[in-house]
């Protein structure tokens, strides 16, 4: 049977990301789209020639899995509404606005038998997987995703939560397995709104360092890795530079391969619809969103 798939939200990351990955539908079939700012939404389900529902209810009634894009604050209502159904979920991180209602959410999900599976979809860029799989042993992994001019509006909790959780979950993803928080800084504007934020972990022998800073002047996430006889160094999730014995090797980027692919949004897609369409677990479950969300949950601010 064919999955059927809907939207809800229709916000930036929905229009650049997910309605041109799901308009694509392979083994799939995009059922249309929901979105409280109705005009919004209808022209831009006339845009890319599918439905626009006129309510959640209607659009949850004809799809088996929805994807939803709608802010962090309604995460919770919107999420937990589609489990209750027995509707498979897709969300744009965080789970929710706290950590004691992503947990209700993930409880919820198992209750219904349903799906969760939460966008870190750097965990599906393929640079990233690679260094995953190559990684041995590691001293050291560091990852800086820096903004070029990016301070507020919102306040500290929001940008931890919403930004810089990406960092904290890809690298200790990367480090493979549980860490201990060693030492960190955050520091903020006078307004509550973050600067510039550091934090090392230890994961067994391998040391984990995050970092952002919000006005660096340079839009650049960079991850850098050290093992026994080699140095990895990655930018932008596109370009490969590794170092062992005195030989620079770089890897081509794919000329077929697109930025969906490249930064992991492609691969998160297909492997939400895939576990879907074989009941199974996505690796990034519900679970996952926990771990990651109860670190920025205990950061020292």
């Amino acid at each position: 049977m064919t999955l059927r798939i809907g939207i809800v939200g229709l916000g930036g990351i929905a229009q650049k990301v997910y309605l041109p990955l799901l308009c694509q539908e392979q083994d799939w079939r995009l059922m249309g789209a929901f979105s409280p700012n109705q005009a919004k939404a209808q022209a831009l389900c006339a845009g890319y020639r599918i439905d626009c529902f006129g309510s959640l209810d209607a659009l949850a009634q004809r799809c088996d899995a929805v994807f939803v894009h709608t802010s962090t604050a309604t995460h919770f209502d919107v999420v937990a509404s589609l489990l209750t159904r027995g509707i498979h979920v897709y969300v744009d991180k965080p789970l929710a606005d706290s950590l004691e209602r992503a947990e209700q959410l993930v409880a919820l999900a198992a209750r219904h038998k349903c799906a969760l599976m939460v966008g870190f979809n750097r965990r599906f860029a393929p640079l990233y997987l690679q260094l995953k799989q190559t990684l041995r042993q590691p001293a050291s992994i560091r990852m800086d995703k820096h903004r070029e001019d990016s301070i507020g509006p919102r306040d500290l909790r929001f940008t931890l939560l919403d930004d810089y959780l990406h960092v904290v979950d890809t690298v200790l993803w990367l480090a493979g397995g549980a860490a201990t928080l060693l030492s960190g800084t955050v520091r903020a504007n006078e307004a509550g709104q973050m600067l510039y934020a550091e934090h090392h972990f230890q994961q067994g022998e391998c040391s984990v360092t995050t970092s952002m800073h919000r006005q660096a002047g340079s839009q650049r996430e960079t991850v850098d890795a050290v093992t026994s006889g080699a140095l990895y160094h990655i930018e932008e999730m596109r370009l490969w530079r590794s170092e062992s014995r005195g030989i620079i090797s770089e890897l081509p980027v794919p000329p077929w391969q697109t930025i969906l692919t490249q930064r992991g949004f492609t691969g998160a897609v297909r492997h939400f619809i895939e576990a879907v369409s074989n009941q199974t677990s996505p690796s990034v479950s519900g679970e996952q969103a926990i771990l990651a969300q109860s670190w920025i949950e205990r950061l020292p601010v």
